[in-house]
This record gives structure tokens, sequence and C-alpha cells, in this order.
């Protein structure tokens, strides 16, 4: 498989990826590769697949004590890379999150994705257990996305965490997350761009950004990072909007900002197909304009729906 870092490198024109939500455990195979199946005609430079932590639930005993019971609520990232691999020819990039892992886990799934065959995966901190107000490592884990970096760059130069371990290198090339509007836990916009410089430094191959609906973030954002010493590049992240709800979800669930003209124009139509429609042509105004900014690429969260990010693609590549 070729490296996301190769492709942005070589590549003499800009190229669009793609950003899967794993199905619910329990779905058929076949939810995955429906959603897979309308992309593949846009010529995907990779697919992400998102990953998401173990959820854990007290249930009451009959005796007023609780158990502690662990739940995966989706596929492993290692069954949905696998089953990817198996029907299409695509490059696939694996996230990979600290939350609810100790570092011999992150170690081991490491391994295991680099013994598919996999060289490409996205590093993460990941987001806080439900239930709780803020992000609480493994006893045994990372606290911060750098230690991550710092992990996987200790692995490509054969380095494990059990030093008696003379195994192989890895080759892994590395992507790390960026917020053009500042991660809501840092204390200002500044502090955020050291931390992703931490990441950079610590063995980062590039940046993709969080989505955002207004170009101007990521041309500051980007900015900031160069004058702040990130010269790796920087993707911006895309999502279009569906739905008039979405004006208070997206908010909420990504702590950024939507430009008054996009709510606007959304609350002008009551009819859902109407607001749909307005979601894909102010993607499409955006990617039309980061593409004159000389963006590297496009990287789209489809979360499960393709064919509004179908349109965008067609209308601007």
């Amino acid at each position: 498989m070729s490296k996301v870092i190769d492709k942005l490198n070589n590549s003499s024109s800009t190229f669009v990826s793609f950003e899967l939500v794993p199905p619910l455990k329990g779905s058929d195979v076949n939810v995955l590769y429906n959603s897979i199946e309308p992309l593949m005609d846009l010529n995907p430079a990779y697919i992400n697949v998102t990953c998401h932590r173990d959820e854990v639930q007290y249930i009451p005993n009959d005796n007023g004590t609780y158990s502690k019971l662990t739940l995966a609520k989706r596929p492993s990232t290692l069954a949905i890379v696998a089953a990817i691999m198996q029907r299409f020819n695509v490059d696939i990039v694996p996230h990979v999150i600290c939350g609810g892992a100790s570092m011999a886990k992150i170690e081991s799934e490491l391994l295991d994705l680099h013994f598919m065959g996999i060289n490409n995966v996205v590093a993460l901190r990941g987001d806080a257990e439900p239930g709780q107000k803020r992000f609480i490592p493994d006893p045994d884990g990372f606290m911060h996305s750098n230690q991550l970096v710092e992990m996987i760059t200790r692995l490509n130069h054969g380095q494990y965490l059990d030093p008696r371990i003379q195994g192989i290198s890895t080759d892994f090339c590395v992507g790390v997350a960026g917020y053009p509007e500042k991660h809501y836990e840092a204390a200002n916009m500044q502090t955020d761009i050291e931390h992703l410089k931490h990441k950079v430094e610590a063995g980062a191959h590039y940046v993709v950004t969080q989505m955002f609906f207004d170009n101007n973030k990521f041309y500051e954002f980007r900015e900031q990072c160069r004058n702040a010493g990130i010269t790796v590049p920087i993707i911006p992240g895309l999502k279009p909007l569906s739905t008039a709800r979405q004006i208070q979800t997206i908010p909420q669930a990504f702590h950024l900002d939507i430009p008054n003209d996009l709510v606007n124009e959304l609350q002008r139509h009551d009819k859902k197909e109407d607001q749909y429609q307005v979601g894909i042509e102010w993607c499409i105004a955006q990617c039309k304009d980061l593409l004159a900014h000389d963006v590297p690429a496009l990287h789209f969260y489809t979360m499960g729906r393709a064919d509004n990010v179908r349109q965008i693609v067609k209308a601007v590549m």
C-alpha cells in the first residue's frame, strides 16, 4: 500500500479521500460495503476508518453492588480493515486512539496492522468516555496523542515497549488532527498550535483538519501553523450539512461555528430535500475556493452517506 505522505509529495493534482464510520456490531458486512461502493468510481486516494473506544456500563447486582461491563459497539478496526481489503482495491488509513487502551494494547494493534500490510494510520487521543467530563487515560495508557505518535516513531525504528524484543521495524506514515477553530480543551489558539507542533515533532507526517464551514478559518489556521514552524502538509476536512437541525447538533458535537449566511440559507427552506441541497452547494463552493488556494487534497467526512459527497466531488474534480 502507498503511504499518504508519498501521495501528497508526488501527486501532480489535488486528490480526494473519504472517512467512514464503521457500522454497528451485529450489522451485515454489506452495510460496510454499500457505504464504500458508491465512492469507488470517484477514485479516492485512500479511505480512513474511524475507531471508537469501548463503552463501560455498570450493571446492578441483586446484592446492591455493581458489575462492570465493557461493550464494543462496533466491529474492531482490524475486522473493518480486513473486510475492506477483501473487497476493494484501495489504500486504507485506520485510526488508532489512546482512549480506553493501554500502551501494550496499542502496540499490539499497531503490530497487527503492520502484519496485515497497513502502513498508514491516523494517531488520535480520542474522546472522553461517555458520561465523563474530561478525558481520563487508561492507567497504563497515553494522556496525549503526541505520546502515541512517539510510540509509532519508535516502532518505525524497531524499538518496542519491551526492550528485550528485537523485532522488525514498522513503516507507518502518521497523520494527526488539527483544529482550525481550536480544540475545545485548549486554552487558546496559540497553545493549540503548540500542541499540534509537538505531534509533528514527535514524527507526524501530515495534518488533517476537523470539519469547518468557513474557509477563512482554515486559511488562518494554515498560516498560523506555518508561522509556528509546522511545515508538513495540511489537508482540509469537509462535511456537507444535510439538515437544518445540524445547525444545533454540529456545533455542540464538534465545537465549531457555522457561518450566518449558511444558517440563514438553511432556515429559508422547510423541505428536507431543499436543506440537503443547500448543504451540497455550500460545500461545492468551499471546495472550489480551497482548490484555488492550493490545498493538496480534499478529505470528506461521509458519516455513512455517499450521495451528497458524490455530487460534490463530481462538481469540483
